[in-house]
């Protein structure tokens, strides 16, 4: 944690709660002192004060937002109001809290935060190119970017479906990116991860007051959403309760804080997403019908990975890229025998498992080729996931080569040990080439030999 306050008081308190809390806290009382130590320290979240001299809190967020872009940011001030509020949320801001703090709501915004920097390291860009784009060519997605762009351009509720780890996030993302409000706040919550009251008080805010704790006012995620899109992840887990206010939010664009009286009108889009069948949630009486047709305005559905067996060789090669890049490796090479065993996995955890597992390869592997083998090997290691064998590659003519020896010699015409022997030698040195890409390192690692060794047959064979 860094604590970033020019308050000694508050700095001081706030440390030692959150020390308390387990927490390994580093101090700044200036924006350039925070920033100072964000170069030097490995930081997970950024708790900062609004007002400060010099670099205020929000230059800051300006800040970590351009240079640490996956380091959540929670800003706190005295003077807190809802414009200033909706202001940070647009700016970056992954929550925002009044002062006087109260202990358990600032830890419960700390862990929030923690999550989302956990889920960052794990998970650099999830899913998408660089671009903001899926990643991916095959016609199932094709057709759900296509049904994502023309929904992007209403304000019709949308609802995501299919199995986790499809990304329905990433659709929710662009759905907001394509429309005419991406210039407001995208403000996500996550439906599942909340019991009933905190659920409650974190849709739709509450009053100073509320109950116990309350000790000021806090805005929603609906109201901090207000001119942009929200998104209602696993929208099936809430309860009845929840889902009747809900209902007369999505009907009304109207709503109460927990504790007020004065009702408040809201200019938002919704996008929810689930996992559930929420038909069969309707028939069992677990999720309100008027409910389920108010969500399923435009319904998207998310094709599972093996759905798309076409997408696994872009998205593979994507991961290897990103988690190299973030794990500090070099460049990793997959060969045609490990991809075609990622290609016979069924993933019943879609690209998010998919991801996950290359991460790992690419962190307990030991060189930058990875053969099926190492895959395998690696995928033995997962709990609960049983290896499906490749399927055996279809034999293909050896490549015609000026000067190549066949495969086969006419009778009679030099079969002799020796001439045999050469002519498979270099022929495997011409396979070692072609499946390296013409890297000599790699197609050394290949055929087990040294490169001083591979370049010796390369010169005797005339293949330099």
């Amino acid at each position: 944690m860094l604590l970033v306050d020019d308050d000694p008081a508050v700095a001081k308190v706030l440390g030692a709660l959150l020390v308390q809390a387990g927490l390994c806290v580093h101090t700044a009382a200036r924006g350039d002192e925070a920033l100072a130590l964000l170069g030097r320290k490995p930081i997970d979240v950024v708790v900062s004060d609004v007002r400060m001299p010099g670099m205020g809190g929000m230059e800051l967020l300006a800040e970590v937002q351009r240079s640490w872009p996956d380091v959540p940011v929670i800003l706190l001030t005295a003077h807190g109001t809802v414009p200033l509020a909706v202001e940070a949320m647009k700016a970056g801001a992954t929550d925002f809290a009044l002062k006087p703090f109260d202990r358990e709501e600032i830890l419960f915004s700390i862990r929030k935060a923690l999550l989302r920097a956990q889920q960052n390291q794990e998970a650099t860009r999830p899913l998408g190119k660089e671009s903001g784009g899926f990643v991916g060519q095959s016609t199932a997605m094709a057709s759900v970017q296509a049904l994502l762009a023309r929904a992007a351009t209403g304000t019709a509720t949308v609802l995501l479906r299919g199995e986790s780890g499809t990304g329905k996030e990433l659709a929710a993302k662009a759905v907001h990116d394509a429309s005419p409000r991406r210039g407001g706040p995208f403000v996500k919550l996550h439906c599942a991860a909340l019991p009933d009251t905190l659920l409650e008080s974190e849709l739709f805010g509450y009053e100073k007051g509320a109950f116990t704790g309350a000790a000021t006012r806090k805005p929603g995620r609906v109201e901090l959403a207000h001119g942009g899109t929200l998104l209602l992840d696993e929208i099936g887990d809430i309860t009845p309760q929840v889902q009747v206010k809900l209902l007369r939010l999505l009907q009304e664009r109207e709503f109460e804080r927990l504790g007020g009286t004065q009702t408040l009108k809201v200019d938002v889009r919704f996008v929810a997403a689930t996992h559930r069948d929420l038909e069969a949630l309707v028939r069992e009486g677990m999720f309100r019908e008027d409910l389920f047709y108010r969500l399923n305005v435009v319904p998207v559905w998310l094709p599972p990975l093996r759905a798309r067996p076409e997408d696994i060789e872009p998205l593979v090669r994507h991961f290897l890229e990103v988690h190299a890049r973030a794990n500090g490796r070099p460049p990793f090479v997959l060969t045609p025998e490990g991809l075609a065993v990622l290609r016979a996995q069924p993933w019943p955890g879609n690209v998010r498992q998919l991801q996950n597992f290359i991460e790992r390869l690419v962190v307990l592997s030991d060189g930058p080729l990875l053969t099926g083998e190492e895959v395998l090997r690696e995928l033995d290691r997962q709990p609960g996931i049983a290896p499906t064998a490749a399927p055996p590659p279809v034999p293909s003519p050896p490549p015609t080569l000026p000067g190549a020896v066949p495969a086969s010699f006419p009778a009679g015409e030099g079969r002799t040990l020796e001439s045999q022997r050469k002519g498979m030698e270099r022929q495997a040195l011409v396979d070692a080439l072609q499946r390296a890409g013409d890297n000599r390192t790699l197609a050394a690692r290949l055929l087990g030999i040294s490169r001083r060794t591979l370049y010796n047959k390369l010169e005797e064979y005339g293949l330099v």
